[in-house]
């Protein structure tokens, strides 16, 4: 999640939510300058490239590694299909979006910060709380995901060692419980770091990070296919026999569209990008740019990888393709990637709980502000520092708690695939679709019962049975695997 930071114009969610009088302060600041925007803020400087970059870092991340299992399942006739139908309806829907960043005038009505606040601007009452519980318990989950995915690939590392150290044959069993819990603890200490979303150079890390892992990836992928000579997989995708019944290709099928489904999920930072974006020309036409250059650059990549991770194991295509060991070798890179993996997400997961660190922290101030467990703030000397730090009992007990509720579910669901697809599905319809098309309708006076009106409806129909398909397969996928899975004890 990363975006231009200028002065003000960087606030995040949680910095929003931390310092609502800063948006008071605006509504009185004089109007556009040659320092200052129509709202007071700093001038925006962003063009069509940086909101591209900022779209193509905030997309290609951990979801890129399930393409190559989502492609085997669908074959190479419905995985590349339906990889790019997704990016068809996210570019719409993301256009659609855009256009609602100003409520009112396209070019001149008041700005929305955040894609909370174009939802209240334009739906308003009930659908607004529904958002917010949509977004928030999408976050939690996001959480877990990441947990789990830094810890497999942290196992992925102590195995790939040790396949090189005693063979490709040895057994090479490690729990993942511990490293689940170390990735926790490191978590709680950089949960207490008051805006840790602001430190700019998280943007220029996660950057990195995901374009080293998803690189690498691809590259493996594409040297087994040039050593083994031939392309594996098939028209349909895996083969209905003794390990696959039709029931469970279905399942697993429709698993594929959540894991595709969470590989595009953006959405809900789309807002937070076009507010650092400069104009003229407006804002919008900028933000369709950006997400025509983007959506396209992040297809082809996820095309390449899904497909040569499918042409290189076939119907064996792994789970997550950099710890599942069709590559042992060259090991050293392998632990690089899963290195990288594991420092983007100890960040990102940072960066993604921010919003409702701040959501949950401000309620309690405004529920309980007479409390000096919740208000009060300890100053703690630091050396080296030259402030002291702030210590809140509140944040400090809260933000432990919820780390520790997150690792814990990871131990006992530590389903990489299941959990992707699960938060693909549950995010993908309310944040990419259903929300962007009401509020579009509303921003542009559609006429109920219009050709148009009806088109849209269509398209968030469709779009809601998918993400009901998906979210069925990745249960039922949950359901299988607790089956031969013993919480605390199964190791990999």
């Amino acid at each position: 999640m990363t975006y231009e930071k200028m002065g003000q114009d960087a606030m995040t969610p949680a910095a929003k939510h931390q310092h609502p009088q800063a948006f008071d302060l605006d509504m009185h600041r004089p109007p556009a300058s040659k320092c200052f925007d129509d709202d007071g803020r700093l001038k925006r400087t962003g063009t069509v490239w940086t909101a591209s970059a900022h779209i193509i870092t905030a997309v290609i991340g951990s979801g890129v590694l399930s393409l190559a299992w989502a492609t085997a399942q669908l074959g190479w006739v419905a995985g590349p299909a339906v990889m790019f139908l997704f990016s068809l309806v996210t570019y719409y829907t993301s256009a659609l979006l855009a256009a609602c960043y100003r409520s009112g005038d396209p070019v001149s009505g008041k700005r929305n910060y955040t894609y909370m606040d174009a939802v209240h601007a334009n739906l308003g009452g009930f659908k607004v709380k529904l958002c917010g519980l949509v977004q928030y318990l999408n976050l939690f989950g996001v959480a877990i995901g990441y947990t789990i995915a830094a810890s497999i690939s942290m196992v992925a590392i102590s195995r790939s060692n040790c396949f090189h150290k005693n063979g490709d044959d040895s057994p090479c069993h490690i729990n993942s419980n511990p490293y689940m819990i170390a990735f926790g603890v490191i978590e709680i200490v950089l949960s207490q770091i008051p805006d840790f979303d602001q430190l700019w150079w998280l943007s220029i890390v996660a950057a990195v990070m995901s374009f080293t892992y998803s690189t690498i990836g691809l590259g493996l992928g594409i040297a087994k296919v040039v050593a083994s000579g031939r392309v594996r997989g098939s028209l349909t995708g895996i083969s209905i026999g003794a390990a696959v019944s039709q029931t469970d290709k279905i399942w697993l099928s429709f698993q594929a569209l959540g894991d595709i489904a969470f590989a595009y999920s953006y959405s809900m930072i789309l807002i937070e990008i076009q507010d650092t974006v400069k104009s003229p020309p407006s804002e919008v036409k900028t933000m369709k740019k950006a997400t025509l250059i983007s959506v396209a650059v992040t297809t082809l990549f996820y095309m390449l990888c899904g497909c040569f991770g499918y042409a290189a194991f076939g119907d064996l295509s792994p789970g997550n393709l950099l710890t599942g060991f069709g590559f042992y070798n060259p090991f050293w890179l392998v632990d690089i990637a899963n290195a990288a993996i594991v420092v983007h997400l100890v960040g990102a997961y940072q960066v993604y709980c921010q919003p409702l660190y701040a959501f949950i922290e401000k309620y309690a101030r405004g529920k309980f502000p007479e409390s000096e467990f919740i208000t009060k703030e300890i100053e703690i000397p630091v050396p080296g520092l030259a402030h002291p730090y702030r210590l809140n009992l509140f944040r400090l007990v809260w933000r432990s708690l919820f780390v520790v509720a997150t690792t814990v579910i990871s131990m006992l669901l530590p389903f990489f695939n299941d959990v992707v697809g699960l938060l693909g599905a549950l995010g993908f319809w309310p944040l990419t679709v259903y929300f962007p098309i009401e509020m579009y309708i509303v921003q542009m006076k559609i006429p109920k019962w219009s050709t148009k009106w009806l088109c849209l409806q269509v398209l968030s129909l469709a779009c809601l049975v998918i993400s009901v398909a998906a979210a069925a397969g990745s249960v039922a996928g949950v359901v299988t695997d607790l089956k031969t899975y013993k919480p605390f004890k199964t190791s990999y």
